[in-house]
């Protein structure tokens, strides 16, 4: 359940990097552009806060899961996560987005199933 957990997490952190990255540096357009069309109906400052909510993200699901150091941060990094997702889900369901829909859920869930499980482990 460890290494399934740990999996999750990295995969979620990756994702997550890029996205928050890109939210950070590219302009709307590029970011549509890329796929994350979601961002079409928010407006700018809430992409950039989601950026760096991404970020902080990404070292809260990780670091103190694997140092020991504040675990309590990671099962709430993946609650930020989700957060994140029901935002999205709701942009892509208002775009008809099926594809990218489908994607934020998965997100969402994995996110949750993180939540979940490593709260269980404190």
């Amino acid at each position: 359940m460890n290494i399934t957990l740990w999996l999750i997490q990295a995969v979620l952190a990756a994702t997550f990097l890029v996205s928050g990255t890109a939210k950070s540096t590219l302009s709307r357009e590029r970011l549509v552009a890329s796929g994350q069309t979601g961002v079409a109906v928010f407006p700018r400052p809430v992409v950039r806060v989601t950026a760096v909510a991404e970020l902080l993200g990404v070292l809260g699901i990780t670091l103190p899961w694997a140092t020991g150091v504040a675990r309590v941060l990671t099962p709430l990094a993946a609650v930020g996560f989700a957060a994140v997702m029901v935002g999205a889900v709701t942009a892509h369901v208002r775009l008809r987005e099926v594809r990218n829909t489908l994607a934020t859920s998965l997100l969402f869930l994995l996110s949750v199933t993180v939540a979940v499980a490593r709260f269980a482990q404190l």
